[in-house]
C-alpha cells in the first residue's frame, strides 16, 4: 500500500460524497486527524479499518490497497467485454471496464478468450433473421458450455447453458459481431464473424 496513492484516494472518495473528514472519522470511530493523517500521506489505515471503510467510500478493499480506480481509461468499451465465472456457484458476471468482480467470497480473474480451432467451432446457420447455433459438444456434467454469448459494438446477448442439454441457440441475425461460448474443459473461446452483404 502507497499511502500517498491511498491517501489521495480517501480524499478523493470521501470529497465525492460530500463527507467531511469528522463524518468520515465518527463513521469509523476514529479522529478526524487520523483521517487527516491517511490522507496526506503521513500513514495508512489499519487493516483492521479497511472493510468498514472501503464500505464506506464505496470501493473493493483491494482498491484502496491498490490506492487507485482502474478502468477509467477505456470508459466501458464494449469491444473489452470481460467475462467471469464463478468455480463455486456457476456465476456469470461481465464488466465492460476493469472491474475488481468478486463471487462466493472470491476474487475473479477475467477469462482470456482464445481463438477457437476448427474442431471446437459451434455450428451457425441463418434462418428466418436469427442464427441458429449448436455444437457437437458431449454437455455432461463434468464437460459442458455454460454459455453462448454474441457481442457486437453496442449489446451483449447472452443464453445460458446447461449440462445434459443439447447445445441449440437462437439469437438475432447480425452480420458483424463476436460469438463467444465458455466450455468448461476449453475455456472461453469465440469466432468473429464478418458477412460481407
Amino acid at each position: 500500500m502507497d499511502p500517498i496513492k491511498t491517501g489521495r484516494l480517501i480524499r478523493q472518495l470521501r470529497t465525492g460524497q460530500g463527507l467531511t473528514q469528522r463524518a468520515l472519522a465518527d463513521r469509523l470511530h476514529v479522529t478526524d486527524k487520523t483521517v487527516s493523517k491517511w490522507e496526506t500521506g503521513g500513514g495508512c489505515p489499519d487493516i483492521s479499518l479497511l472493510r468498514e471503510l472501503s464500505g464506506v467510500l464505496g470501493v473493493s478493499m483491494e482498491t484502496l490497497l491498490r490506492g487507485e480506480i482502474s478502468g477509467q481509461e477505456d470508459n466501458g468499451n464494449m469491444k473489452k467485454l470481460r467475462f467471469y465465472i464463478c468455480p463455486d456457484c456457476g456465476n456469470i458476471l461481465t464488466s465492460s471496464a476493469e472491474a475488481d468482480v468478486h463471487c462466493c467470497g472470491r476474487r475473479l480473474e477475467a477469462l482470456t478468450p482464445e481463438k477457437a480451432e476448427e474442431r471446437d467451432m459451434l455450428h451457425m446457420e441463418a434462418a428466418d433473421g436469427e442464427w441458429f447455433i449448436t455444437a457437437e459438444h458431449p454437455m455432461t456434467k463434468e464437460n459442458y458450455i455454460a454459455f453462448v454469448a454474441f457481442l457486437t459494438d453496442s449489446q451483449l446477448l447472452l443464453s445460458r447453458q446447461y449440462p445434459e442439454w443439447s447445445l441449440q441457440v437462437r439469437m438475432p441475425y447480425y452480420a458483424r459481431g463476436r460469438l463467444l461460448w465458455y466450455s468448461t474443459d476449453k475455456g472461453l473461446l469465440y469466432r468473429d464473424i464478418f458477412i460481407r452483404r
